[in-house]
């Protein structure tokens, strides 16, 4: 679908305005806003590439199924990112991996709300980010469910600690203290090193997005 210049420039909550009354079409506009943040929780909870895009489709057409339900009480993006988060954790508890659900002390101990600072990448740590994004990743990767949905929503997608326990259902101390203990677990040089990578985490490419949004679309025609 091209998307008029005047559509583009709607927030997300005239989109959803807009769907709810017959204009099913700017949906898509809503799937490709927000596809890298709902790829990148979905993956960060599953874990592995293996199901990430079907688990995708099925959140964007559960939140499409319930969006009169969305009140704006909260930003659309985050209402949409825990219903990514719960499709998700369904698949995982559906195929019995058990997903951390206490974490012992989670009294909020530790914050730290410094962003992978950096007063600017040299040319050769500009040159090494590639593989330095990979080691990230890996690194991400190898963070026990509970931690890793934490991390990538609050240091990958920066988003803010009320933002994110609103998303995964959490108090937000036990988003410090899980944000905090993430950290401690990767290595210090690595998260020093790789600190102008972060952001750049799980990219979400272009050929893949346009797969997730019309297997959306084709669902919301069926």
């Amino acid at each position: 679908m091209a998307v008029g210049t005047a559509a583009q420039a709607l927030t997300d909550e005239e989109v959803v305005d807009r769907v709810l009354h017959g204009e099913t079409a700017l949906f898509e506009m809503l799937v490709r806003r927000h596809n890298t943040r709902v790829y990148r929780v979905v993956r960060a909870v599953l874990g592995d590439e293996r199901e990430v895009e079907d688990a995708m489709q099925q959140a964007y057409l559960d939140a499409y199924a319930h969006l009169g339900q969305f009140a704006g009480r909260a930003w659309f993006s985050t209402w949409l990112t825990r219903i990514a988060a719960n499709e998700a954790i369904g698949r995982l508890r559906r195929r019995g991996t058990r997903m951390e659900t206490s974490f012992l002390g989670d009294d909020g101990r530790g914050d730290e709300d410094g962003r992978f600072a950096s007063d600017g990448p040299s040319p050769e740590h500009r040159a090494f980010s590639s593989e330095l994004r990979e080691l990230l990743e890996d690194a991400i990767d190898a963070l026990a469910p509970g931690y890793r949905e934490v991390f990538v929503l609050r240091e990958v997608e920066g988003l803010s600690t009320a933002e994110v326990a609103e998303a995964l259902d959490l108090s937000e101390e036990a988003v410090k203290t899980r944000l905090h203990r993430a950290r401690a677990l990767m290595k210090d040089d690595l998260f020093s090193r790789t600190g102008a990578a972060a952001a750049d985490a799980f990219q979400f490419h272009a050929s893949r997005c346009d797969r997730v949004v019309e297997g959306v679309m084709k669902g919301l025609a069926a």
